[in-house]
């Protein structure tokens, strides 16, 4: 019950802060109230990201890559730890980018366009597969795919648009996602995924290698990419993360098992 409520620490900071914007009164009742709300929420998620730290020395789960071809790891456990937060289970968490050729994705543009829409990249409707034998635990599948923010107003949208995103719940952040229960008793997060490609529902059994998915563009996102990621339990605002090790190729053909480095372009390993 307790753990429940400090998980809508952003509706707490959400309350605070309307209470201040609508507050005509100069330091009236209103504008203490926002402000202790805003202090609560802040502690409330400074709660949940200490409970939400993983323990030391986890022994790396070997799972599968879920993709197919050519891919560059990005924001991953390779370079830094954590990788995105401690928040929501990212402590071990990784973003992955299709490129099939150097040529592919459209480039970065300081200013025009503002965004590109979600086809122009060749991850987007790319098949997501499932990184071991495993059952589906829960599956979000109704947000849209927006246009990339490739461009400097983009980012800046993205940035801001992020942190409304993260007071409220995690579909929020991760767009359209899927959560496998996994056999070695670890649980898999996909995020970002592309609207209406799930090709399983929750109970269904998978086996590796088998498509689950389509990457997409929803979510808190700048272009279309997958985001993944291993849990301790199938709830993100609770579990903490688990590293991982996946088999791979690099681009000179050198054969790896762990977790790429951040700019690495990689191909599974068969």
């Amino acid at each position: 019950m307790l753990t429940s409520l400090w998980k809508r620490h952003g509706l707490v900071f959400a309350i605070g802060a309307v209470c201040i914007l609508v507050n005509g009164q100069g330091l009236g009742p209103l504008w203490f109230a926002g402000v202790i709300l805003l202090v609560l929420g802040g502690l409330m998620r400074g709660h949940l990201w200490r409970k939400q730290r993983p323990p030391q020395g986890q022994t790396p789960v070997p799972v599968e890559v879920p993709v197919t071809g050519r891919w560059q790891a990005l924001n991953g456990p390779g370079t830094k730890v954590p990788s995105h937060t401690h928040s929501h289970a990212q402590t071990y968490a990784i973003d992955l980018t299709h490129h099939p050729t150097a040529e592919a994705t459209p480039p970065f543009r300081p200013l025009w366009p503002l965004g590109r829409r979600p086809h122009h990249y060749p991850a987007f409707g790319s098949p997501v597969l499932a990184p071991g034998d495993g059952v589906v635990v829960a599956t979000t599948d109704r947000q849209r795919d927006h246009l990339s923010c490739t461009s400097l107003p983009g980012i800046a949208y993205l940035y801001l648009e992020g942190f409304l995103r993260s007071l409220g719940w995690p579909r929020h952040l991760w767009g359209n996602n899927l959560v496998l229960e996994l056999d070695q008793g670890v649980y898999a997060g996909f995020g970002h995924l592309r609207r209406g490609s799930l090709r399983v529902a929750v109970g269904d059994r998978v086996t590796v290698g088998q498509q689950v998915a389509e990457c997409g563009n929803s979510g808190n996102s700048s272009e279309p990419h997958l985001h993944f990621q291993l849990m301790s339990g199938p709830d993100s605002e609770t579990a903490h993360g688990l590293p991982f090790a996946w088999r791979y190729r690099d681009d000179d053909g050198t054969e790896h098992a762990g977790v790429p480095k951040d700019g690495t372009y990689l191909t599974p390993k068969k």
